[in-house]
């Protein structure tokens, strides 16, 4: 582990610790900024997504599960499960029917 001590944009005096030594101490507290904003935006895409677990965890699962629950909120599906939503536009796919339709007609 390596120890670097870094100014902050305040002036103020930041301790990480690092087990990467091929950076210079300068790179580091902006990598350290990168995965907090990529830590809050998930944070906000999960919380106004309403989305509570990811399904899986590569790149395309990621955004096809943000790209169902985009819709699902757009579409005021409240009633309408992350994983109903696919199956049922999947089953419909030949179908000329609007989406609105298909999505609220009794099963």
């Amino acid at each position: 582990m390596r120890r670097e001590v870094v100014r902050d944009d305040t002036g103020g005096r930041l301790a990480l610790l690092t087990s990467t030594f091929c950076l210079t101490p300068e790179v580091i507290p902006d990598l350290y900024r990168l995965c907090g904003q990529a830590e809050l935006l998930f944070t906000v895409i999960k919380r106004d997504l309403r989305i509570k677990v990811c399904f899986r965890t590569s790149e395309r699962a990621v955004k096809v599960q943000i790209l169902i629950a985009t819709t699902k909120k757009r579409l005021h599906l409240a009633h309408h499960s992350v994983k109903e939503i696919p199956r049922i536009l999947s089953l419909s796919m030949l179908e000329t029917i609007l989406i609105n339709q298909l999505l609220t007609q009794p099963r």
